[in-house]
């Protein structure tokens, strides 16, 4: 293939346009940000499960601590109607109120052992609690940190994209007026390597950074000006300067 040597050098613009396009993109797919996001987003899960099962363990506290209260109040309304009865001398027989006196006693340690069991359900309650408190806080401080960070991101794709438009652009502007077959045999090394025109410079090869062997420079310094020359190892279109050592 042959080529204007103009059009052939216009090629390392519209590589190094192509290239950036390439890195914004890979950037844009790759935001830093994001990575620390899914990974807040992983644990925060976690925590979120964690406070799920604390909410029913304080609730199912709640509930025993109600249902506790309502005992230790029913066993004392009980104890206090009895106890009126005696002051009130509503029971007169002897043995009545020996019986009375003497369930009254066994209804006071009741209510003792349901104090006791009212409290241990009030400690473990506040415990729970406590837990939940902690727990919430940490979400809390978790959804804090991913706003911050997508915002961060948002302002850091915005950048990006700005510039991507930008590039995007330009390349029409750069491709103008450049010959079909050329552009069509660039276009296709660049889809395939991902670099299609490197300069050739200082005997080494822009695109996969390798010295040319002397051979292959023979070669090239018997090519004229017009010719598309390739280089023999990676296939990228070799753009020759002054700085290329030939």
């Amino acid at each position: 293939m042959k080529a204007d040597p103009f059009a052939q050098v216009k090629l390392l613009d519209i590589q190094e346009i192509d290239s950036r396009i390439a890195q914004l993109r890979h950037q844009l797919a790759n935001l830093p940000e994001s990575k620390e996001i899914a990974a807040l987003q992983g644990s925060r899960k976690g925590l979120d499960n964690r406070a799920r099962d604390a909410r029913i363990a304080r609730d199912d506290l709640a509930t025993t601590q109600a249902k506790a209260e309502k005992d230790v109040e029913a066993v004392r309304t009980r104890r206090d109607r009895e106890q009126q009865r005696i002051d009130q001398g509503l029971v007169t027989h002897a043995k009545d109120l020996e019986r009375l006196q003497a369930e009254l006693q066994n209804i006071t340690r009741r209510i003792a052992v349901l104090e006791d069991e009212e409290l241990e359900v009030m400690e473990r309650l506040e415990g729970a609690q406590s837990a939940l408190a902690e727990l919430e806080s940490e979400l809390a401080a978790a959804d804090e940190k991913i706003a911050g960070l997508t915002e961060a991101r948002g302002e850091r794709a915005a950048g990006l994209e700005k510039e991507l438009a930008d590039l995007t652009a330009e390349r029409p502007v750069a491709v103008e007026g450049m010959p079909v077959d050329l552009m069509a045999l660039y276009d296709r090394l660049r889809e395939q390597k991902g670099v299609g025109a490197a300069e050739l410079r200082a005997r080494q090869c822009g695109g996969c950074r390798l010295t040319i062997d002397p051979a292959e420079l023979s070669k090239i310094r018997q090519a004229t000006t017009m010719d598309v020359v390739r280089h023999e190892d990676c296939g990228v279109i070799l753009i020759r300067t002054s700085e290329s050592g030939l």
